[in-house]
């Protein structure tokens, strides 16, 4: 095995470990480690946090075999991390108060042998909780266990670093005030870059060839066996999904969403200095979000994306923005992360009591426009307050109308006659931020109706004497959202209980 040897750091130190997935020629699965040798590497980075770019080290240690087979399993040993950020990084972004941070690190690899490269993610390395030091770097150690690779063909298998993503999450200790352990939300996630013109190889490790001899003329063959029965092509590359049977799969959209933030929802910090503002390359996941509509005039709801039909999924881009001020500053401290996404959802059919006797069923189409979805934190221990609000301009279509089972035609665009605003707000830590989701409440007023009636039948009024007003309760639950090639990502996304469903105690994951 060729090690890369350490070089001198200059920068604060960033240590940085993982394990490769399905890649072009290679597979990932449980493998044993033969001899094994240390290696050790420093490698400069530039990194996006909320203050901005920063420049950072990382340090990648870990252990390799001495040797790899063809078909067996390379598995590097497990990994310690540890990552040194400066206090300028994290200036303006951990909540007054926190006195502790812990992280979650993802490093995406390159695998390549014999002119053939791939990408792998070395994901899910945890760091426990360290203390915020009073000057100098936040220190976080992390350490997980790395799948192995397995490669089809001799030749050397070269592992090199490339970007890294990490997750940090501020702590603070609980007191009368906050004794429920509310903890504020995890910061938006920090993408690293490698800084180009260095080398950035981990390891490589050699596969001999181990071709056996040609047998003498009429000596039997061996018989076929499973792995044998068709012979491999040395040159070929194997793709296909993981082995593991537990891999996640990826139903998310590949495409971002349309649209942007939507200002005109997005909670403005106390008066005072303003805010630093960061825009983000944000984290492209989905996730169910199903729920109830109430109709104030008729007494009754409608189920909202129904989780026993087939629900669709809401398309986000997390955390695509940043908005911070540090709390020594005029106005306190202030944090915020706004994301935005679609909220597709399919025609809901209803029935009410007309008029308190009349029974009135009906298909409603929804038409939403893009969703800004805000949560942070403002003010300091013990006035410290987090917030998270959802909104949305939404239109509603009426059609396939009966009453008392007789059709009503009201034609094909019985409508509200303008959009009207959906304000979503989710109660803290049970909606702490887009990535874990969790239930969101709020009223709306459906505008007058437009459209309603064929042949000269005007039934605007009728329509708007029934639906329209104010106190219109919309209560959803947004599942944990589903970030492909992320660590823990919670893939395939959940299908939440609608609201008042839930069980009790708190969330499985």
């Amino acid at each position: 095995m060729t090690v890369v040897g350490k070089r001198p750091l200059r920068l604060s130190r960033l240590v940085v470990f993982g394990a490769a997935g399905l890649v072009a020629g290679f597979l990932v699965g449980p493998g044993q480690a033969a001899q094994a040798r240390d290696a050790d590497i420093s490698l400069a980075y530039l990194c996006t946090f909320p203050s901005g770019r920063q420049a950072v080290t990382a340090d990648i240690t870990g252990t390799y075999p001495d040797a790899g087979g063809v078909n067996v399993p390379i598995q590097p040993g497990e990994p310690t991390v540890r990552v040194s950020i400066p206090a300028v990084a994290l200036e303006g972004a951990l909540p007054e108060g926190a006195t502790a941070v812990e992280g979650t690190a993802e490093l995406t690899t390159g695998v390549a042998q014999n002119g053939r490269a791939a990408e792998a993610k070395w994901s899910g390395l945890l760091a426990p909780a360290a203390a915020v030091p009073d000057s100098g770097d936040l220190v976080l150690e992390h350490r997980g266990p790395v799948p192995s690779v397995t490669v089809t063909a001799p030749g050397d298998v070269t592992f090199t670093a490339g970007r890294i993503s990490l997750e940090l999450r501020p702590k603070t200790p609980k007191t009368p005030e906050t004794s429920d352990g509310a903890e504020p939300m995890a910061l938006p996630a920090v993408d690293c870059v490698p800084v180009a013109a260095q080398d950035r190889r981990l390891a490589s490790v050699p596969v001999p060839d181990e071709t056996p001899p040609e047998q003498p003329s009429g000596t039997p063959e061996p018989s076929a066996s499973p792995t044998d029965a068709e012979p491999e092509e040395r040159e070929g590359v194997a793709v296909g999904p993981s082995p593991s049977p537990s891999a996640p799969e990826n139903p998310c959209p590949k495409d971002p969403p349309a649209g942007r933030i939507d200002e005109s929802f997005v909670p403005q910090p106390p008066p005072g200095e303003a805010p630093r503002v960061t825009n983000l390359p944000g984290r492209l996941g989905c996730a169910y979000a199903v729920g109830l509509a109430n109709v104030e005039k008729l007494g009754g709801a409608m189920i909202v994306n129904d989780p026993t039909k087939e629900p669709r999924l809401i398309n986000v881009l997390a955390v695509a923005r940043s908005v911070s001020r540090p709390g020594n500053r005029p106005g306190g401290f202030y944090f915020r992360a706004d994301s935005y996404g679609e909220l597709p959802l399919p025609d809901a059919r209803s029935t009410f009591l007309g008029f308190g006797f009349q029974p009135v069923s009906a298909r409603v189409e929804f038409t939403n426009g893009p969703v800004t979805i805000s949560t942070g934190t403002i003010g300091s221990p013990p006035n410290r307050v987090n917030f998270a609000t959802a909104g949305f301009y939404q239109s509603l279509r009426v059609y396939d109308v009966k009453v008392n089972g007789t059709p009503l035609d009201v034609g094909p665009d019985c409508r509200t006659a303008r959009p009207f605003r959906v304000v979503l707000h989710g109660k803290f830590p049970d909606y702490e931020n887009v990535f874990k989701g969790g239930p969101m409440r709020g009223t709306v007023t459906i505008p007058e109706f437009s459209g309603c009636g064929t042949g000269g039948e005007d039934l605007d009024q009728l329509f708007s004497a029934s639906l329209s007003g104010p106190g219109n309760l919309v209560a959803m639950n947004q599942g944990v959202l589903c970030i492909p090639n992320t660590p823990n990502n919670d893939c395939p996304p959940r299908i939440p209980p609608l609201p008042g469903q839930e069980p009790p105690g708190p969330p499985s994951r």
